[in-house]
């Protein structure tokens, strides 16, 4: 006897507390600095559960060298006639408007945008952030890592350009449709996040300002400056100067990082591994290259991995976090000379 389909138990009903609607963002920019600046931007509407309404990609120029080249591919002629932010604030608003911004690593692309929106003296509206690292996690997704390319394959999604702002939010809004039907089926709760935009704006005196390029050999006018990215398209000596700061000792959670703090890598990153050590670097952190009883935190995506850092910081009680948590701290560094 064939089942009845009349009686058969219906789907789950939409979470009645999920968002209205989505903006699916991706930011490329010219380094993770709390100066550097937006290069280009993509953003992918969605619907509340999670249809596409549509897409935007603008380039931006950045007024200073482009950072990365090797990284996002866009150099400073390509840059030269794009708009500049606050030339795109308002469209980039329209886009974003009553919606939760969804990004990869999102405390990320939210700094930036809050920055930029700040030094055009406006308020981006945004109100809300959800980052698809956190919603993987919630939903146990099985990857081998939380860089976006592995999020893209576990739901067959083809990356065609990495780091290319408008193909990563693509597949990212690709990813995210199934990740949001996938938590509302079972019920889960949705790791939003509270976005507060910057009031006001103020350059760092101290910020760096990196010379720009000057024709196609890729060569600068300007050289390096510290803690800065060459103007062409090679990577720059990976050699640190040596910490200003004495070690305080150990991370304790729910306080604020210290400069001078040792802080040691494992693992993938979603952020690029050298921009993500030269951004602790420049918030006065001491990037170790190992693991040791010395060492102040381990910030690695897999804490059950059996790398010899991961399995040093068990050994020697060496606080973990993970890659989302670590910018979050990097926002408010603590002076050295504080208690």
């Amino acid at each position: 006897m064939l089942e009845d389909l009349t009686t058969a138990a219906s789907p789950a009903p939409w979470p009645a507390a999920y968002p209205q609607g989505y903006a699916v963002v991706d930011v490329e920019t010219t380094g993770l600095a709390r100066d550097d600046r937006i290069i280009s931007a993509a953003v992918y509407r969605l619907d509340a559960r999670g249809e596409v309404e549509d897409h935007w990609y603008t380039m931006v120029n950045p007024e200073r060298d482009p950072g990365p080249v090797w990284i996002h591919g866009l150099t400073t002629e390509v840059l030269e006639g794009a708009p500049l932010f606050q030339d795109i604030a308002e469209e980039f608003s329209d886009r974003l408007a009553d919606r939760v911004l969804v990004a990869h690593n999102a405390v990320f692309d939210w700094s930036m945008i809050a920055r930029e929106y700040a030094r055009a003296e406006r308020e981006a509206p945004v109100r809300q952030r959800l980052c698809t690292i956190a919603l993987s996690k919630e939903l146990g997704l099985p990857l081998p890592n939380h860089k976006l390319e592995s999020l893209a394959a576990h739901f067959g999604v083809v990356q065609q350009r990495a780091h290319h702002a408008l193909d990563d939010a693509r597949v990212l809004a690709e990813a995210f449709r199934p990740s949001l039907r996938a938590a509302a089926r079972d019920g889960i709760r949705l790791p939003l996040l509270e976005c507060r935009p910057l009031k006001e704006w103020s350059e760092s005196p101290a910020a760096p300002r990196i010379g720009r390029q000057s024709g196609p050999g890729g060569h600068s006018s300007g050289g390096y400056s510290s803690g800065g990215y060459p103007s062409g398209s090679w990577r720059p000596s990976r050699k640190r100067p040596v910490c200003p700061y004495p070690n305080p000792g150990r991370y304790e959670a729910d306080k604020p990082l210290k400069q001078g703090m040792r802080v040691a890598f494992s693992g993938d990153t979603s952020v690029d591994r050298e921009l993500l050590e030269d951004r602790a670097v420049e918030a006065g952190l001491h990037v170790a290259t190992s693991l040791s009883r010395l060492t102040s935190l381990l910030v690695t995506n897999d804490p059950d991995s059996s790398t010899s850092k991961v399995v040093k910081a068990k050994q020697f009680g060496t606080p973990v976090i993970d890659e989302a948590a670590f910018g979050q701290l990097l926002r408010d560094v603590a002076p050295a000379s504080e208690k």
